[in-house]
This record gives C-alpha cells, sequence and structure tokens, in this order.
C-alpha cells in the first residue's frame, strides 16, 4: 500500500504539472511566480533583518523540510551570493531535487563571530589552515553530527546512486576537522538552538548576530504568491 501510495502521489505530481505547463502563458506564469518566492527567499537568508545583519562572508547553512527534516548542510565563502542562489538554484543542486516551496526552515551560522570563544590553539589553526579549509572541516563535522540525507549519497554515471562514508572521508574537510574540536562544539551548540527555534507569529526571520533561522514556508513568505 506504501508502494502505491507514493506512486499515486508521483502521478499527481506530473498531473499537475501538466496543468500548470499547460501553454505558453502558463509556463510564463510558473516561471514568474517561482522566481518571485525563491528571490524572497534568497533576501530573507542574505539581507538585514531587525537587528540582525546582512548575511556576508563565511557561513555554514541547513536546509529542512517539515516531512524528511534536516536535508542538507553546506558551507560557502561567499553567503551573499551563494545563499541568494540556492532556492533560485541556477548553480546549486539542491532546488532541484527539494522545491524551496517546500522548504521548513533554513538555519545559517556565521562561524567566525565564533573564534573569540575557541580555545586560542585553533584561532591559530585557523589562520594556519585558512578560512575556506576551515569552512570545509567544520561543514564535515555537522554533516556527521547530523547526517543529511542529500549529503549521504553521491550520484553515479551509471544512473544511481552510491552510500557516501563521510566518516571515512579522506577530503579536505575531514582531514582538517580534527583540529577544530571546541569551535566545532560551539558551532553545534549555535545550530542546535536555531534548529530548534519555534516559528514566530509575525515574521519569518530569526537572527542571533550569531546566525539566523529563515522560515519560507511561514504565511510572511507565502502571502504574496
Amino acid at each position: 500500500m506504501e508502494d502505491q501510495t507514493y506512486e499515486d502521489a508521483y502521478d499527481a505530481w506530473r498531473s499537475a504539472l501538466a496543468t500548470l505547463l499547460g501553454d505558453a502563458p502558463l509556463l510564463a506564469s510558473w516561471q514568474e511566480r517561482r522566481y518571485r518566492f525563491a528571490h524572497r527567499v534568497g533576501a530573507l537568508l542574505t539581507e538585514p533583518a531587525g537587528e540582525g545583519p546582512a548575511t556576508t562572508g563565511p557561513v555554514l547553512y541547513g536546509v529542512f523540510s517539515s516531512g524528511a527534516g534536516l536535508c542538507y548542510v553546506g558551507q560557502t565563502q561567499d553567503a551573499g551570493r551563494r545563499l541568494r542562489d540556492l532556492p533560485v538554484g541556477e548553480s546549486h543542486h539542491l532546488a532541484n531535487t527539494l522545491p524551496p516551496e517546500l522548504w521548513e526552515r533554513v538555519v545559517v551560522i556565521r562561524w567566525p563571530l565564533l573564534l573569540p570563544a575557541a580555545p586560542a590553539g585553533e584561532r591559530t589553526a585557523v589562520r594556519e589552515m585558512g578560512m575556506k579549509n576551515c569552512g570545509l572541516a567544520l561543514e564535515h563535522m555537522l554533516q556527521i553530527e547530523t547526517s543529511p540525507p542529500l549529503n549521504s549519497r553521491r550520484r553515479r554515471s551509471a544512473g544511481d546512486w552510491q552510500p557516501r562514508n563521510l566518516a571515512r572521508s579522506r577530503s579536505r574537510g575531514a582531514l582538517g576537522s580534527s583540529s577544530l574540536p571546541g569551535l566545532g562544539q560551539l558551532v553545534s551548540a549555535a545550530w542546535k538552538s536555531l534548529a530548534e527555534t519555534m516559528l514566530p507569529e509575525d515574521k519569518a526571520v530569526v537572527d542571533t548576530g550569531v546566525g539566523r533561522v529563515v522560515f519560507p514556508s511561514a504565511p510572511e513568505t507565502l502571502q504574496s504568491d
């Protein structure tokens, strides 16, 4: 029965898209509506919000859906560009698999702001490793801790998927992660706080300074669609 329910839902999705894309004007309307929504989400992720500053520079980020929970964890050195593109999907694969209309929340951590609280030896390690390698190391640590499904497999040229053993990875991030245990703990605590933040009644963004959580499915985000 579960397999049949899944197939029924897939057929309903294809049927709904056939209606939405039924002719050239409908296709244009679909394109406009989806970009309008993705643009709003990108603005919520990056622009100043209340007392919170604009989101720029190196960050860690994660996307949650209401059903699957945390789906993806990533990092970037250019949050202003990457997070605006994240829901649009022009240079990032995520929106192709998980439409932003179904995102329950996006968590963003401005991890460099946690450096003053990190052990002195780790601050030295950050300078020696460089910001990009540190971002990759923290990304790896967070992926190990949370096991997001879209980070846990890779596509194969045969047309199927192969599991990724993140714990045995020899990537730059994996190799550098052992140098930053204290900073990793600070990131984890900030992450958990934002991941558990409740949806406010009157806004779609909560910014703590160190990071923010955006609720794409909040009425304030959806209201003009």
